[in-house]
C-alpha cells in the first residue's frame, strides 16, 4: 500500500481538493521520508501588495495540511483525521515573490492522537518563516452497536 499511497494518494492528498488545487498546492515528494508540499508564489496569494509576501494565512494553511499529509504518511492504512490542535510560531518575513515549501514529520501516533511538527520555507529547511506543533485526533471506525435485548439498553 505504501508505494502507490505516496505515488497516487498522497499527491491528491495534497493537492486535490478545491481548497488546496485553489491555493496552488503541489505535492514535492517525501524527503527523508517526511511529505513536502510547494506552492508556487501567486500575486492573488499575497497579503500585503507592499512587499509581495505571502499571506500569513496561507502559511497557517499550509502548515496544518502538511501536517495531516505526515500522519497519513505514519498510519499503516487510511483514515479519517481532524486538526485538534494548532500553533504556529512566524519566525521571520518570507522572501517577496518567492515559492514557499512546508514540511512536517508525525513524531508520535497514539491509538487515538497523532503528534505533528511542521516548518515553512523557501529553500533552507533550517532556515524556517514559520514553524507548527499540532495534534490531530484519529477518526476510527466505531464498532457497530448490537441491538439491545428487551428490557436491556444497548452496548454503548
Amino acid at each position: 500500500m505504501h508505494d502507490s499511497f505516496v505515488d497516487t494518494i498522497l499527491p491528491q492528498l495534497a493537492a486535490g481538493s478545491a481548497h488546496t488545487g485553489a491555493l496552488g498546492f503541489v505535492f514535492d515528494g517525501l524527503h527523508d521520508g517526511d511529505p513536502r508540499i510547494r506552492v508556487p508564489w501567486r500575486a492573488d496569494l499575497v497579503g500585503d501588495p507592499d512587499t509581495g509576501v505571502l499571506a500569513g494565512g496561507l502559511v497557517t494553511t499550509l502548515l496544518d495540511h502538511i501536517g495531516g499529509l505526515a500522519v497519513w504518511t505514519a498510519m499503516a492504512e487510511f483514515q479519517p483525521i481532524a486538526t485538534l490542535d494548532l500553533r504556529v510560531d512566524y519566525m521571520r518575513a518570507a522572501h517577496p515573490r518567492v515559492d514557499l515549501l512546508a514540511q512536517a514529520k508525525c513524531f508520535r501516533l497514539t491509538p487515538t492522537i497523532a503528534f505533528v511538527r511542521a516548518w515553512a520555507f523557501e529553500e533552507d529547511p533550517s532556515d524556517p518563516v514559520a514553524a507548527a506543533q499540532s495534534a490531530y485526533v484519529l477518526n476510527r471506525a466505531r464498532p457497530v452497536r448490537e441491538e439491545a435485548a428487551p428490557g436491556r439498553e444497548a452496548n454503548a
